[in-house]
């Protein structure tokens, strides 16, 4: 029997624009295996971003609980977060967020830095040979094209071996080629270090490569754990 790294129970979000409450997610259930490779699909306004930010401890729900490790992030405060951020999660976001005044490497060596590894930058050296950029380790942000930039975030996402990697819309800004590389190289990588990977995305190209799909239509599960999107 598989062990789960992650199990969400009844969670609900809303915020408040004016006076209006606006609810995007309502009762969201689901569990995820260690090394399992998870695609939350939806369209635009359906609550894949914000179902990761709270997943990953960025947001609070209203209500529920995210069990990490059988742990509960939800009661954790900002500080008890931060690490566990740092350590135990990786992020891809679809505008890749690398620091403009950073090079490739010390984008990608950043959160290892910040763990005080000595081996930070013999590991960013070896993750971007494994996906192509070596040669590109001393270029500046506005130097790269975005499949680049895009290789570049996986590898700072990885950086720190965490065990549970969320990826947002992680083709969104990118054409159909770059997107079809992007989505190789996240299964590829999947496998090898045997990652537990969580990916939103509306791209059906992503979903029909995972484990599992599951579809957010309007807050809310649609049809939970059916084989591929």
């Amino acid at each position: 029997m598989i062990e789960n790294i992650l199990e969400a129970s009844g969670l609900s979000k809303s915020y408040r624009i004016g006076k209006r409450q606006i609810k995007i997610l309502e009762d969201i259930s689901f569990s995820v295996g260690k090394g399992e490779f998870v695609v939350i699909e939806g369209q635009s306004g359906s609550g894949k971003s914000t179902l990761l930010s709270l997943l990953s401890g960025l947001d609070k729900p209203d209500t529920g609980s995210i069990r990490m490790n059988g742990r509960d992030i939800v009661e954790l405060s900002e500080d008890q977060l931060a690490p566990i951020r740092n350590t135990h999660i990786g992020f891809i976001f679809q505008a890749f967020h690398l620091v403009p005044s950073l090079n490739s490497l010390e984008n990608v060596m950043f959160p290892a830095e910040l763990n005080k590894d000595p081996e930070a930058e013999a590991k960013a050296v070896r993750l971007l040979e494994r996906v192509g950029l070596k040669d590109r380790k001393t270029s500046m942000v506005h130097q790269l094209s975005g499949g680049e930039k895009q290789r570049i975030a996986i590898c700072r996402a990885l950086i720190n071996d965490p065990p549970l990697v969320f990826g947002d819309e992680p083709t969104g800004n990118l054409d159909s080629a770059n997107s079809g590389r992007i989505i190789d190289l996240l299964v590829e990588l999947h496998k090898e270090l045997a990652t537990t990977l969580v990916i939103a995305t509306h791209n059906q190209n992503i979903g029909a490569r995972a484990d599992r799909c599951l579809r957010l239509k309007d807050g809310r599960l649609d049809a939970a754990g059916i084989p591929t999107c």
